[in-house]
């Protein structure tokens, strides 16, 4: 059975700073790449970033490039994301997808297995 358990949320002030962890099991880490993407209330689901099996990564805007930060640690089978200087956009329901491809996709879609998400507040 996959699973893909995300912690790391909670409520932070405006310029604060967050690191969001996701564990998989029940799939070979190593071959998946991995995305974070993020949600509001009656928005579609919008990706944040992604990072390969090879660990190229990619950022869905610039200013997400400038604050966020993700990175892989295969030995754990463990995805971080580290945010800083939160803003209150930021404020969302944060999840993780794991797709097999060596090359990550800033496409939803393009994922087989999720988390069961963990909320950001940024508070101002």
């Amino acid at each position: 059975e996959v699973q893909l358990v995300e912690s790391g949320g909670g409520l932070v002030q405006v310029g604060g700073s967050l690191r969001l962890s996701c564990v998989a099991s029940g799939i070979t880490f190593d071959d998946y790449a991995i995305g974070w993407f993020r949600q509001v209330p009656g928005k579609e689901r919008g990706a944040v970033s992604c990072i390969g099996s090879s660990g190229g990564s990619g950022y869905f805007t610039d200013s997400m490039k400038a604050r966020f930060r993700i990175s892989r640690d295969n030995a754990k089978n463990t995805l971080y994301l580290q945010i800083n200087n939160l803003k209150p956009e930021d404020t969302a329901f944060y999840c993780y997808g794991a797709a097999l491809s060596a090359i990550c996709s800033l496409a939803h879609r393009k994922y087989d297995y999720w988390g069961q998400g963990t909320q950001i507040t940024v508070s101002s």
